[in-house]
């Protein structure tokens, strides 16, 4: 399979939506309850806020074959070299497949970037799996309150 890693495009929009809907209830189904879950992605996956993200933040899409299948959302490069990973979402039937790992190695060749920070909710299986398999190490474990259900956060930290 040949994927293409590329920035983000305003006409890409639409695709990203339905990739995080999808992923988002495969990944927090039985953890976050629906109702949450789609409140928090139509707050933070609509329209404006997209465009918001496009403008202040740098986001890559992964695409095979015109399809966009995964994205990253990383925020702007801090002054003393940090970086926040927002999002690293991919459609759960090209999961295993590299996407996250390239989405990730893409975000780690942003200029001037030496440490990245990314938020991961305890029960997420498969994202603590894979940020621990990149070399990420656990900074501190809270509970953060989400949309009126309490999470449990595990913050990590990669060192480039």
């Amino acid at each position: 399979m040949i994927y293409i890693i590329r920035k983000m495009k305003q006409e890409d929009i639409k695709q990203v939506q339905d990739i995080a809907k999808v992923t988002w209830n495969a990944t927090y189904e039985g953890v976050i309850p629906s109702d949450v879950q789609e409140n928090f992605l139509k707050s933070a996956y609509s329209d404006e806020r997209m465009k918001q993200r496009l403008q202040h933040s740098t986001l890559f899409v992964a695409e095979v074959e015109n399809n966009i299948v995964g994205f990253a959302n990383f925020s702007s490069v801090r002054e003393d070299g940090k970086v926040e990973l927002w999002a690293i979402y991919v459609h759960p039937e090209q999961q295993g497949r590299g996407i996250g790992s390239a989405l990730l190695q893409k975000g780690m060749q942003i200029n001037g970037v030496n440490e990245i920070y990314v938020n991961v909710e305890k029960d997420n299986q498969i994202g603590k799996t894979f940020y621990e398999a990149k070399g990420f190490k656990v900074v501190k474990e809270f509970d953060e309150e989400f949309e009126g259900h309490v999470l449990k956060t595990i913050r990590m930290v990669l060192n480039l």
